[in-house]
């Protein structure tokens, strides 16, 4: 597949519109959706599946499919986008084809239920700060989630991000701030 990240298990690809099976699938599970936000409806997510599907900085900023790369089955998704900091989703006007957004980009990653578990999540987000520091001109990466989802501050752990305190992100003053920077070895 021209364009597509791999690793050992799977691909990442460029999210599309025919991604959506995945994306219902992920978005209406409350499981999935503990640490992400309120269950969605099948209408709210085809509807936003035409901003989803935004890229930026000449393709380094934006959502990516999982894929198993021997049945192609979709498993989440990866992303690299603009932290938010005084609203509390993406601001998708700062993903502009061609511009790497001003501040701080975060690394993401949102598996159904069936892929937990499995180190796909691990496997996803080091391809992606690999390709960060390797094919764009970002020279750090951040995350924040919920304090009380540690198996995601695991992930970002073995990945090589640090803890480095609280910040504002997501319209909170209170958030915890992950990063690691293009100097900084990655797992």
């Amino acid at each position: 597949m021209i364009g597509v990240l791999e690793t050992q298990r799977l691909w990442l690809k460029h999210l599309t519109v025919e991604d959506v099976g995945g994306a219902l699938e992920m978005f209406t599970d409350p499981a999935v959706m503990t640490y992400v936000g309120d269950v969605m409806s099948e209408d709210a997510i085809r509807a936003e599946m035409a901003v989803w599907i935004k890229r930026g900085g000449d393709g380094c900023i934006g959502i990516w499919s999982v894929l198993d790369r021997a049945t192609g089955e979709c498993y989440g998704s990866v992303f690299l986008l603009p932290i938010p900091i005084d609203v509390d989703d993406t601001d998708w006007d700062d993903v502009v084809p061609g511009v790497m957004p001003d501040g701080d980009v975060e690394i993401g990653f949102i598996l159904k239920r069936s892929a937990w578990g499995r180190g796909y999540a691990t496997e996803v987000c080091s391809r992606l700060l690999r390709f960060a520091f390797e094919e764009t001109p970002l020279t750090e990466v951040v995350a924040t989630l919920y304090d009380e989802n540690v198996a995601s501050q695991r992930v970002l752990e073995k990945c090589g991000l640090t803890y480095r305190g609280r910040r504002r992100a997501y319209a909170d003053d209170d958030c915890p701030d992950w990063r690691i920077s293009r100097d900084e070895p990655l797992a």
